[in-house]
């Protein structure tokens, strides 16, 4: 692990992003270009102690999940975010496969920049949420924290029931077969990827209910969709859900648009709590 020169990458790539690439209101209190510490801590979800410690060298080594949070957190492109790795005593990470931290392609997060108060995310084609910007937190909430098999969306909806409350009733039955039915379609472009038939063999083991949707051979590949969110701060926002896919179909870029002008008008007021949530806590 090189500190030194882990400590410099990080504290230069830190000055030069300008917050609103990352959604945050620059304001006229700000006197230094770039980010400050506690922003860049709050967007990769460590301590601002840690992010201090990283910066002047004094840390210890940091794990491959940590990092891939402050690649995202800094929008390195990919060749950054490798040498941020070989400075830490990691390998290179791959965008996809079972080992290592999975990382969301740069493309896509420069791209996740740009829609800027729209709630996106990056996903891989299983269902893992790679990045979020902070108004799909704000909707949805942090679906990038979850580790083995709670990471892909397919499994928490199967096996924890928990994951369909931000769903609205009626429409869990649709969600459910759209789902399985990706999966499925992954499966025949993906045919014998163990990442793949691991999962859909732990899916039909744990779940009654999927392996019984499985057994229906569905095949359609999400694309265009309107969901309901059921958020609880503001109620139910129903959203027009649009895709971009790489080349490969390994990742997407999801953005999420209101449908009605009532839905518009919740997502305002989400927006102006997250604003004033993030400014409490940064003057806290």
């Amino acid at each position: 692990m090189h500190r030194d020169e882990l400590a410099d990458f990080l504290r230069r790539r830190r000055r030069a992003i300008c917050p609103a690439e990352v959604g945050i209101a620059e304001g006229p209190r700000r006197r230094t270009s770039g980010l400050r510490r506690e922003e860049v801590a709050m967007l990769a979800g460590v301590s601002v102690d840690y992010v201090v410690r990283l910066e002047q060298g004094r840390s210890s080594r940091p794990s491959t999940q940590l990092l891939g949070a402050l690649a995202r957190a800094l929008r390195l492109s990919d060749d950054e975010r490798d040498h941020l790795f070989h400075l830490s005593g990691h390998p290179s990470p791959p965008t996809h496969g079972t080992d290592g931290a999975r990382q969301a392609r740069a493309g896509l997060l420069r791209m996740l920049d740009l829609v800027g108060d729209t709630p996106a995310m990056v996903m891989s084609d299983l269902g893992e949420v790679l990045a979020q910007n902070r108004m799909s937190v704000l909707l949805a909430g942090d679906a990038t924290g979850f580790a083995g098999d709670r990471r892909y969306l397919i499994f928490r909806w199967f096996t924890e029931p928990g994951s369909r409350e931000l769903a609205e009733p009626a429409a869990r039955d649709h969600q459910s077969r759209s789902l399985v039915a990706d999966l499925r379609a992954v499966a025949g472009r993906r045919a014998g990827d163990p990442d793949v038939e691991g999962l859909v063999a732990r899916l039909r083991a744990a779940s009654p209910e999927f392996r019984d949707r499985w057994a229906e051979h569905e095949v359609a590949v999400r694309r265009a969709d309107r969901k309901t969110f059921r958020n609880p701060r503001v109620g139910a926002l129903t959203m027009d859900c649009e895709t971009l896919v790489t080349p490969d179909l390994r990742q997407e870029l999801l953005v999420l648009t209101p449908a009605d002008a009532g839905s518009r008008e919740r997502l305002d007021l989400l927006r102006v709590l997250g604003v004033e949530e993030f400014s409490s806590t940064l003057e806290g």
